[in-house]
């Protein structure tokens, strides 16, 4: 144990890191940054010329707006994790950024209406279809709820990323684009959704012109000219809840999909399902485990209760799911081979194919 005239005291590290007294006891209280030494009559904090760096660091990732948890994280860590925690806290501050900027242009726009700008695309009719259908089944029917009855396109400058939730489950997709004008959002009534579908045909290799003025939407396709008004709610911010459910980091688990295996054992009449109830609701749980490959299988409830957790077959990740939204998520993901990427039994779990970043669904578990 080092004298108290080898250390410093709170005042001096105070000085020499740029954190004030008050942060120094509260890091103390939060475990970031303990004392070497405490004295049991005064009280008063000591510390040695070795914590000054560390001190440092603390007073740096403060100033940029680290969370606690990692900035703690930060202190303990080998400089490489330290620098994936500054990239991943980096690329959490430009996103806020990004929004920011979206909302401040939106509320000039409530405050100050003007003419409204015009932004145009260019899209191939294939892809534009392709997204649709992977969001079209998440889009929300609950008619309380009329801020989730559309789908979201959020233009950016390269092309559009299409978004749809019904609270229990999110759907994103991204069509590239030639875009003429500012990044916009609009918020597309799905009737107009459903009268373009069908119009998008791989056969007519014309592209798709969309124009979005305000709250005005018109689209040429295939010879036909479509008019529609975009529905006057804020849809959800998709990207803060997808960092809530997702996060930035790997998933602890990404399990291969066998979807043809999958979609036969879900719709099977005979499939075993886990009676739960939801808001007064009867609701059948399907439940999902991992086989001896570690691919995904459907268990039957009484395996619950008579696993044996050495044996990782049955005793390993099981969750629960609402069978009939995995079947739509499989379906509009499409493809024999995807991904279910989760991080335990009772967190979100996302549906990707296996080499596509931007299109992919998120569905809530269910508590078995």
């Amino acid at each position: 144990m080092p004298s108290v005239s080898d250390l410093h005291s709170i005042g001096e590290l105070a000085r020499a890191s740029g954190l004030t007294v008050s942060a120094l006891r509260f890091y103390d209280s939060a475990g970031v940054l303990e004392p070497a030494l405490v004295d049991p009559v005064t009280g008063y904090r000591w510390y040695t010329d070795e914590q000054i760096t560390p001190a440092r660091l603390v007073a740096g990732l403060r100033r940029i707006g680290m969370p606690v948890p990692e900035i703690a994280a930060a202190v303990r860590a080998e400089p490489a994790a330290v620098r994936q925690l500054l990239d991943t806290h980096l690329r959490r501050l430009a996103d806020g950024l990004t929004d920011a900027r979206r909302e401040a242009a939106r509320l000039r726009a409530l405050v100050d209406p003007a003419q409204p700008a015009t932004t145009s695309l260019l899209l191939s009719p294939t892809d534009l279809a392709a997204a649709l259908d992977a969001v079209r089944f998440a889009v929300g029917v609950d008619p309380e709820l009329p801020m989730l009855s559309g789908v979201l396109l959020d233009v950016e400058p390269d092309g559009v990323r299409l978004v749809a939730t019904d609270r229990y489950r999110i759907a994103l997709a991204r069509a590239t684009a030639d875009v003429d004008g500012p990044p916009a959002r609009v918020f597309v009534p799905v009737a107009l959704v459903d009268q373009l579908r069908p119009l998008l045909d791989a056969t007519d290799a014309r592209p798709v012109w969309l124009s979005v003025a305000g709250a005005e939407l018109r689209v040429l396709v295939a010879g036909r000219t479509l008019t529609g008004t975009a529905l006057p709610y804020d849809f959800p911010d998709y990207r803060r809840l997808l960092r809530k459910a997702v996060g930035e980091r790997p998933a602890a688990y990404r399990i291969p999909v066998d979807v043809v295996a999958l979609r036969a054992a879900l719709r099977d009449p005979a499939a075993p399902t886990l009676a739960r109830e939801y808001a007064g609701t009867p609701l059948a749980v399907s439940v999902l485990g991992l086989d001896d490959s570690g691919g995904l299988r459907l268990l039957h409830p009484a395996e619950l209760s008579t696993a044996d957790p050495a044996n990782d077959r049955v005793g390993g990740l099981r969750f629960g799911v609402n069978g009939e939204y995995l079947l739509d998520a499989l379906d509009a993901a499409g493809g024999p081979q995807l991904v279910l990427e989760l991080d335990g039994p009772i967190a979100p779990l996302a549906v990707r194919r296996p080499n596509d970043e931007d299109t992919y669904s998120v569905l809530m578990p269910i508590r078995l």
